[in-house]
């Protein structure tokens, strides 16, 4: 079974006094690259979510970084064409959907990309609005 992870479960699963941490924890430990996959934006994504979240002390960049470097080692990192970069945003226009919505379109056409059978977030009503029908049943929370 391929799995696929968003930001959201990421940034549960490193910040430990996250409400969804321990659910997001299990799910990423389980990650292999053969069976685990993420988009490239969500790289960025949680790197710049984890080192701008409002903790004290602040997460530091170097940090960060560790978590990124643990995604590379355990998720197959999905990247989109400059096909797929339009045609996502085309789609997502043509419904009527913008401003940061088109993030999460990105991430979905991803996860539609790595063929996985299950794609876990902590946000599904964003992601099932993104969503093209087929690919909708597969969301869901961990």
């Amino acid at each position: 079974m391929k799995i696929f992870l968003d930001t959201s479960v990421f940034v549960a699963a490193f910040w430990g006094d996250h409400v969804h941490h321990a659910a997001s924890v299990k799910l990423a430990k389980a990650a292999t690259p053969k069976t685990a996959f993420c988009a490239a934006h969500t790289v960025a994504e949680v790197y710049s979510t984890m080192t701008r979240l409002p903790v004290k002390p602040p997460i530091p960049a170097e940090q960060a970084l560790l978590f990124i470097r643990q995604i590379r080692e355990k998720f197959t990192v999905v990247s989109l064409t400059a096909s797929e970069y339009f045609e996502t945003i085309e789609r997502l226009a043509e419904k009527g959907i913008a401003r940061s919505y088109i993030y999460d379109g990105l991430i979905m056409t991803a996860a539609r990309k790595s063929g996985a059978d299950t794609i876990y977030t902590w946000d599904v009503d964003d992601f099932v609005l993104v969503s093209e029908s087929a690919t909708e049943k597969k969301i869901r929370t961990p």
